[in-house]
């Protein structure tokens, strides 16, 4: 049963390291949440270890720097890993292939131009338009605040004819931008799936950026294990899903994608009709609260 709690220090002393959605948990888009800076910047002071973990099609130097330009505080958080950049390691590697067709905003460029230095030895991706590619790269709609999946179902048809593979950036089907929702590269890639296609996923709830999330982990000291690590998210198939399928304890927060399912106010969400959402859910998360602070 899913324990509903008002404050993330009611239960934090019992985790060493909390992995933290960032859309709707610890910012909307626009403006950062205070109270959720606040609570995490007063975990790491009491010891604990933060590991941003997003669904962003970027990677974690361009996360960092966008969210320097919101006005998080470096205090609120030790190291971030992206699906940007579990899945930009799996390009650079030739997952579908060399030759690729990215389909996505310019803002997320920088998946093609900010990359890790062992990828200087290995042979370079090339970006080509889609009569050309051997693969597609799928970091979101090309115009976020219009498109639809739909918008891309005849260019799909083409791909699954030429066998394309998709590389999905980004899991996540919608994300709430200030009062806006807009679709992400998780509803193209699921549009392809249903097609007949074959997409690849990286991001949560898949693996690979849990295995990025332990290695970043590692590296500040600190080891992702079932014990004593807690999955903080707002997105009951991927923040939630994943981190029950990696063995750990989640925190779901109810005032982010959900929000509408539990009452007026996002800040106080009502236990029976949280009880209820969630006795309808495949997962069930250890714990709930309105908003992370």
């Amino acid at each position: 049963m899913t324990r509903l709690i008002t404050s993330f220090s009611e239960i934090s002393g019992r985790y060493d390291l909390a992995l933290v959605d960032l859309w709707g948990c610890v910012h909307n888009g626009k403006q950062i949440y205070p109270a959720a800076e606040a609570a995490l910047v007063q975990y790491r002071q009491a010891g604990g270890c933060v590991v941003l973990v997003t669904n962003a099609p970027r990677p974690s130097a361009a996360v960092a720097e966008r969210l320097s330009e919101m006005g998080l505080s470096p205090d609120a958080y030790d190291a971030i890993a992206t699906s940007g950049d579990a899945a930009q390691e799996a390009m650079l590697m030739g997952a579908v292939g060399q030759r690729v067709w990215h389909l996505g905003p310019e803002k997320d460029d920088t998946f093609f131009t900010d990359l890790p230095d062992w990828a200087k030895e290995r042979s370079a991706i090339e970006r080509v338009s889609f009569d050309e590619a051997e693969g597609i790269v799928c970091t979101g709609p090309f115009d976020e605040l219009a498109d639809t999946p739909e918008d891309y179902r005849g260019r799909f048809l083409s791909a699954k004819a030429r066998g394309l593979k998709l590389l999905c950036a980004n899991p996540d089907i919608v994300v709430d931008f200030g009062d806006l929702r807009l679709y992400c590269a998780g509803a193209l890639a699921q549009l392809y799936d249903e097609m007949g296609g074959e997409s690849l996923y990286f991001g949560k709830p898949h693996p690979p950026i849990y295995d990025l999330a332990r290695r970043i982990a590692a590296d500040h000291g600190v080891q992702m294990n079932a014990d004593g690590t807690i999955c903080i998210g707002d997105g009951i198939h991927t923040d939630i899903q994943g981190g029950i399928g990696e063995g750990m304890d989640t925190l779901f927060i109810t005032g982010g994608l959900a929000a509408s399912e539990f009452g007026p106010d996002v800040e106080s969400p009502e236990a029976q009709m949280l009880a209820r959402w969630v006795a309808g859910q495949t997962v069930q998360p250890s714990f709930a609260i309105g908003r992370l602070r």
